[in-house]
């Protein structure tokens, strides 16, 4: 990946009828194509599609069923738009799909773990965000405890980034992702946006994923329904610790954030 000035904005197309917030909203292809024009529209960088739930319970996904659903959103938005796209997937034959139709990245909630999964990833040639998650979707949220959280999470990162260039997808592909909100408590998710620097010991890209989640609205008191302002004001901290990519459900609001920020920081308008 080029080096980024700003962090990379990703958008999330959940195309599935479970996901957390959007859950249903954009199962049809026609409704995912005109999010994603939108998103671009607001000013994204990279549009995360995926067709499996991975919130907290969520139900295992036939490859078929997630196949059907991302497939023609894929083709649909690479035969209009050259915008980045991730593939946000666990399941082997859906990256390599993917990978086939133009895809950009593969984003995987457990961090190439599935059986081939290295392999199919590491044969596409794409970059892969390794993502943290204690548990499973199914068990993660029930009592998440650590010894010492940092320490445990940067032995899985070390530990996964060997098996990946084993595999040989060289550490030059792999973006990291701490896993905000997967098999963590409010305390643990707030420790990880704070101490997010410690993670650049790794020479990856960082990424993060904290948009509309639970530990925003304890934090809020559930006060705000869309938990909007607690995102940005989330991921704009982030951005300052230190990631280089925001998945957020706001592309929008995120964007403009974001450009206050770089135009404080630089005293003018300058390279937005």
């Amino acid at each position: 990946m080029q080096p980024i000035k700003r962090p990379m904005v990703m958008g999330i197309l959940n195309v599935t009828p479970d996901s957390f917030v959007d859950g249903g909203r954009y199962l049809a292809s026609a409704q995912a194509l005109e999010h994603a024009r939108q998103m671009i529209r607001d000013g994204v960088d990279i549009i995360d599609i995926g067709g499996e739930s991975t919130r907290p319970g969520a139900a295992v996904v036939s490859v078929d069923d997630e196949l059907r659903r991302i497939i023609p959103v894929i083709e649909a938005l690479r035969a209009e738009s050259s915008i980045p796209i991730s593939i946000d997937t666990s399941t082997p034959e859906v990256m390599r799909q993917a990978a086939m139709i133009g895809v950009d990245m593969i984003n995987d909630v457990r961090a190439l773990r599935r059986p081939g999964a290295l392999a199919a990833a590491a044969a596409t040639g794409l970059p892969v965000c390794l993502m943290h998650m204690q548990g499973d979707p199914q068990t993660m949220q029930l009592a998440p405890t650590y010894g010492n959280l940092l320490v445990e999470i940067c032995g899985f990162f070390e530990a996964r980034i060997l098996a990946c260039e084993a595999a040989g997808i060289p550490r030059a592909r792999i973006i990291l992702d701490p896993g905000f909100g997967f098999g963590k408590t409010m305390e643990h998710n707030l420790q990880l946006i704070n101490r997010l620097d410690e993670f650049m010991m790794f020479d990856c890209p960082i990424l993060v994923g904290l948009s509309r989640k639970s530990t925003i609205g304890q934090v809020l008191g559930d006060l705000t329904v869309d938990r909007l302002q607690g995102s940005v004001a989330g991921a704009l901290m982030a951005y300052m610790k230190g990631a280089s990519l925001l998945r957020v459900h706001d592309v929008a609001e995120t964007v403009q954030a974001l450009r206050i920020v770089k135009a404080i920081q630089g005293e003018g308008l300058g390279d937005q």
